[in-house]
C-alpha cells in the first residue's frame, strides 16, 4: 500500500485580458480562482506562444486553453484600474476543471500574424478588442469531445456558437457548424477525412482560426500519433493557405519531455507547463496481486486467478459499501466479463444493486455511451468496468475508487486512470490488480518501479514511411504540394515523394506534386490501424447490429467459436465473413472465454543500427512479420483452467514493421553447457515482451516476437521483440536505445519468480501459437545472463556501431 499525500493549492488571479463575463460565468460553476499552472498556460498561448500544459488528472487543464480560446470569441475587456497582487492569497473555491473537464488552449491571430499582447497583469490599460476569432477542439475520442460540449454549454455564453463535428452529426446540422460554429470539437478522423479534404467549405472558419487545442495528447502514441502528426501539418498548411498560424494548446497527462513530445507532434516549438498547482485529497493505492488456485495450467504451471475475476469482486464489494468505482480494463471483452461477473455477484447478495452496476467500452452505439456517462454522473451507475474510452478525458472525475485491472501500458496512464477517483476533499483508494503476467508480476513485487520512476516519454515516429506516404498524397489532393511544403512534412518527406512518383500515385510538374488517381486519398491512410473497414457484430436470428470490431483485431477476437461479450450478455460467433465485414452471433452462455493462437515467420529487410556486446550482437532494423491465426484455446472463466483447443482456417496476415533483435554466438552457446536453445530463447523472448511496456508506451498486444536457435538471416541463435504495427511504432527502437535496462529487468522477473519451471508470471504468454512449448526458465536466465555479460551497465542507453 502507497499513501499520496495531500497537497494544498496554489490559486492565482484572473488575467486580467479575461472577459468579465466569462468570470462571472465560471464563478457561478463554483469556480473561484484559476490555479498557477493555469494561468501560465493561458499566458503562453495568448502571447502567441504554444503550449503544453502536462499536469494531473483533475487539475483543470481545460481552463487553461478555455480562457483565451473562450476570449479569442467573446472578446477581449480592459483591465481593472488596480489590478492588486498576483496572488489572491486564499480561496474556498473548488479545483479549476471540477466543472469543465481537461483540455488545452491557442493565441489570438489576425491574418495568421500573432497580435502582440502582454503576458499578464500591469500590463496597462488596453482598448477591448472585439471576439472574431474561431477555435478547433480536437479529441481522441467522440465521448470526449461531446463531454467538452455539454461543459461549454453549461457556461451559458450566448455568443458562443459550440458545435461537436464528428460521426454522429446529422448532414443537416454539419452544414450550420460549417457556416456559423466558432468553436469546433471534433476528432483526428473528421479533421483527415472531411474538414481538410473540404478545406473550402471550411474557409471562413479556418481563416479566423486562432487555437487548436489537442486534448489528451498522450494518447496520441504510436501509429495513431504518427498518424495524427501529420494531419496537424496538413492542417498547418491548409492554414497557411487562408492565411492564419494558429497556436497550438496541447493537454496530456504528465508525461517526460512533454515539450518533445509536443513538437513532434504538432511541428512547432512548444513551451511546457509541467508543475501542477492543483490541490490534490490524499490517496491510497494498493498493489494486489491474485492468489495461486490449486489449478495447473499449460506444462503444469500453477495458475493466479485470473485479474478480471479478482476486480470483479472488489467491484461488487465496493458497489454493496455505495463506494462509486470505476474498473478499468484493458479489452473490451475483459470490461464486459467484469461487469458481468459483479452483477451476477450482486444478484446472489444484494439484487437490488445488479443493476447499478454496468460495463463501458468503445464498439457501443453512441446513444448507449451518453446514456452510461449520464448515469454515472447521477450515481444511479455506483460500479462501471470500462476500457480506456473513459480514461481520456470524460469528466468522470469525483468516484470513490479505481481499480486497474492489470497495468495500463504505462505510467502515465496509470496515474491517468487513477486520478479518476478522489471528491473534493476525501481520500479516495486506487487499486492495481496484477494479471498473471511477468510485467505485472514484476510491477507489484518492485513497487518502486512504479511509485519512484518518472512517467514515459510518448514514443510516435511521424517520418514511417507506411503513415507519411498516404497523408503526403492526401495533402496532395487537398492542394498541390510544392518544394516549400517539404520540409513541412519531415525530413522523409523528399524520398517518400519520389517513391510515390514511380508508383504513379502523384505526378511531378514544374508546379508541384499532384494526385493522379480519382478515389479519395484520404482513404490510403488508416490513422488507427484498424487495416480495413470496421467487422459488424450482427446477432443473426433478429439482424440486431450489436456493435463493430476492428478488422485487425477480427481474427483473434470474432473467429467462430469465439466468445463475444456485449452490455453483459453472451454470444458465440457461429460465422466470420472478412468479405462482407460482418460476424453472425447468437446468444450463449459458455462457463469459458476464448483466446486466438497464431504462428509466426520473421525475415530481416534492412539492419539499420547494431551494437557489439563483447560476441553478442544488438541490432535495430526492418522486418518482415508473416503472421496466421490457427487456433483458439478456451479456459474456465473463474479460474483459467485450459479446457481445449480447437484449429482456425483464417489467411496470413503480412507487415513490414520495425524490430530490435539480439544474438548470441557459437562459442557464447558452448560456454553454456547443454540447454534446450529453443526453449531458452523462446522464454527469454515471452518475458521480454512482457516487460518492454516498462520503457516505452506500449502494451504486450502492441508488439509480438519470434525466436530461433538458428534463424536464416543470422545463422545464429536469435531473439526478435518487433513492432505489431505496418512501418513500426517506434517501441522497438525504444526497446534498443533502453536494451541494457530494458533485459536486465527481464532477467530479474525470470529470476525472482518463485515457480520452479515457468508460469504465466514470467515466461509464459496469453498469446504464443505454440501452446507455449518449448520453454526453458532457467536456460533463458542463463542466455539473458550472456548476452549482458559484455553489455552495457543496467540503465545506459545503447549507442550505435
Amino acid at each position: 500500500m502507497q499513501n499520496v499525500p495531500a497537497r494544498p493549492g496554489r490559486p492565482a488571479r484572473w488575467p486580467s485580458w479575461v472577459p468579465r463575463l466569462l468570470v462571472q460565468r465560471l464563478a457561478l460553476a463554483g469556480i473561484e480562482h484559476p490555479w498557477r499552472h493555469q494561468v501560465e498556460a493561458a499566458e503562453h498561448a495568448r502571447a502567441g506562444r504554444s503550449v503544453s500544459i502536462a499536469t494531473g488528472t483533475a487539475s483543470g487543464k481545460s481552463l487553461a486553453y478555455l480562457l483565451p480560446a473562450l476570449t479569442a470569441v467573446l472578446g477581449e475587456e480592459p483591465p481593472d484600474p488596480d489590478p492588486g497582487d498576483d496572488e489572491p492569497g486564499t480561496t474556498n473555491g473548488r479545483s479549476v476543471g471540477s466543472s469543465v473537464s481537461g483540455g488545452t488552449g491557442g493565441s489570438r491571430a489576425r491574418g495568421g500574424r500573432a497580435v502582440p499582447a502582454a503576458a499578464g497583469r500591469g500590463a496597462g490599460v488596453r482598448a477591448a478588442v472585439p471576439g472574431d476569432g474561431t477555435v478547433l477542439y480536437l479529441a481522441p475520442t467522440k465521448a470526449l469531445a461531446s463531454d467538452q460540449l455539454r461543459s461549454l454549454r453549461a457556461l451559458k455564453l450566448a455568443k458562443v456558437r459550440a458545435a461537436t463535428y464528428d460521426g454522429d452529426t446529422p448532414p443537416d446540422e454539419r452544414s450550420w457548424v460549417r457556416q456559423y460554429a466558432d468553436y469546433v470539437l471534433t476528432n483526428p478522423d473528421m479533421l483527415h477525412r472531411s474538414i481538410l479534404p473540404g478545406h473550402a467549405r471550411w474557409a471562413a472558419f479556418l481563416r479566423r482560426l486562432r487555437y487548436v487545442i489537442i486534448d489528451e495528447a498522450h494518447g496520441y502514441r504510436g501509429v495513431f500519433g504518427s498518424h495524427v502528426a501529420q494531419i496537424i501539418r496538413r492542417l498547418r498548411r491548409v492554414c497557411a493557405r487562408y492565411g492564419a498560424s494558429p497556436v497550438f494548446v496541447l493537454a496530456s497527462a504528465t508525461t517526460a519531455e512533454p515539450a518533445v513530445t509536443a513538437r513532434r507532434l504538432t511541428g512547432v516549438p512548444v513551451v511546457a507547463v509541467a508543475e501542477d498547482a492543483s490541490p490534490r485529497a490524499a490517496a491510497s493505492f494498493a498493489l494486489w496481486e491474485p492468489p495461486l488456485t490449486d489449478l495447473r495450467g499449460e506444462r503444469g504451471a500453477p495458475v493466479r486467478r485470473t485479474a478480471t475475476a479478482e476486480a470483479a469482486d472488489l467491484l461488487a464489494d465496493l458497489v454493496v459499501q455505495d463506494v462509486q468505482t470505476l474498473a478499468f480494463v484493458r479489452s473490451r471483452r475483459g470490461a464486459e466479463s467484469v461487469a458481468l461477473s459483479a452483477r451476477r455477484a450482486l444478484e446472489e447478495a444484494v439484487p437490488e444493486l445488479a443493476d447499478r452496476v454496468a460495463a463501458y467500452r468503445a464498439g457501443y452505439l453512441a446513444e448507449d455511451r451518453r446514456a452510461l456517462e449520464a448515469a454515472l454522473r447521477s450515481r444511479e451507475i455506483i460500479g462501471l468496468a470500462s476500457t480506456n474510452a473513459l480514461e481520456l478525458g470524460v469528466d468522470v472525475s469525483g468516484l470513490d475508487a479505481v481499480l486497474v485491472c492489470g497495468w495500463p501500458g504505462t505510467r502515465a496512464s496509470l496515474w491517468q486512470q487513477a486520478g479518476r477517483a478522489g471528491r473534493a476533499g476525501q481520500e479516495a483508494l486506487a487499486v492495481l490488480v496484477a494479471r498473471d503476467d511477468p510485467l505485472d508480476t514484476y510491477l507489484v513485487h518492485h513497487p518502486e518501479a512504479i511509485f519512484g520512476t518518472p512517467v514515459e516519454a510518448t514514443v510516435l515516429d511521424p517520418d514511417n514511411p507506411y503513415v507519411l506516404g498516404p497523408h503526403l498524397c492526401a495533402a496532395a489532393a487537398e492542394m498541390p504540394l510544392t518544394s516549400d511544403d517539404v520540409e513541412l512534412f519531415g525530413p522523409a518527406a523528399a524520398d517518400v515523394l519520389g517513391d510515390l512518383v514511380r508508383r504513379g500515385m502523384l505526378r511531378r510538374r514544374a508546379s508541384g506534386w499532384y494526385w493522379t488517381r480519382r478515389e479519395r486519398a484520404t482513404d490510403l491512410a488508416d490513422i488507427r490501424g484498424a487495416g480495413g473497414p470496421p467487422i459488424q457484430v450482427v446477432e443473426a436470428s433478429t439482424g440486431r447490429l450489436l456493435g463493430t470490431v476492428d478488422e485487425a483485431s477480427a481474427h483473434t477476437t470474432v473467429h467462430q467459436g469465439a466468445v463475444y461479450l456485449h452490455q453483459g450478455e453472451t454470444f458465440l460467433v457461429e460465422v466470420l465473413d472478412l468479405e462482407d465485414s460482418v460476424a453472425l452471433v447468437e446468444p450463449a452462455e459458455p462457463d469459458y472465454s476464448t483466446t486466438a493462437r497464431d504462428v509466426t515467420d520473421i525475415r530481416i529487410i534492412e539492419t539499420l543500427r547494431s551494437s557489439s556486446w563483447g560476441e553478442a550482437t544488438l541490432c535495430f532494423g526492418t522486418v518482415e512479420v508473416t503472421r496466421q491465426v490457427v487456433a483458439y484455446q478456451m479456459r474456465r472463466l473463474q479460474s483459467g483452467e485450459v479446457l481445449g483447443e480447437k484449429p482456425l482456417d483464417l489467411p496470413p496476415r503480412t507487415l513490414r514493421t520495425r524490430a530490435v533483435w539480439w544474438t548470441l554466438s557459437e562459442s557464447q552457446l558452448r560456454g553454456l553447457g547443454d540447454l534446450d536453445l529453443p526453449g531458452a530463447a523462446h522464454a527469454a523472448e515471452h518475458a521480454s515482451i512482457g516487460l518492454l511496456p516498462l520503457f516505452a508506451t506500449c502494451d504486450r498486444w502492441d508488439i509480438g516476437g519470434v525466436s530461433t536457435a538458428l534463424h536464416p538471416d543470422t545463422g545464429l541463435l536469435t531473439v526478435f521483440v518487433y513492432d505489431g504495427h505496418e512501418g513500426g511504432a517506434g517501441f522497438a527502437e525504444r526497446g534498443y536505445s533502453d536494451a541494457a535496462a530494458w533485459l536486465h529487468a527481464t532477467r530479474q522477473a525470470i529470476l525472482a519468480c518463485e515457480c520452479e519451471s515457468g508460469c504465466p508470471s514470467c515466461i509464459q504468454s496469453p498469446k504464443c501459437g505454440n501452446g507455449n512449448e518449448p520453454l526453458d526458465k532457467h536456460g533463458a536466465v542463463l542466455l539473458l545472463g550472456e548476452l549482458l555479460r559484455e553489455g552495457p551497465r543496467e540503465g545506459s542507453m545503447v549507442t550505435n556501431g
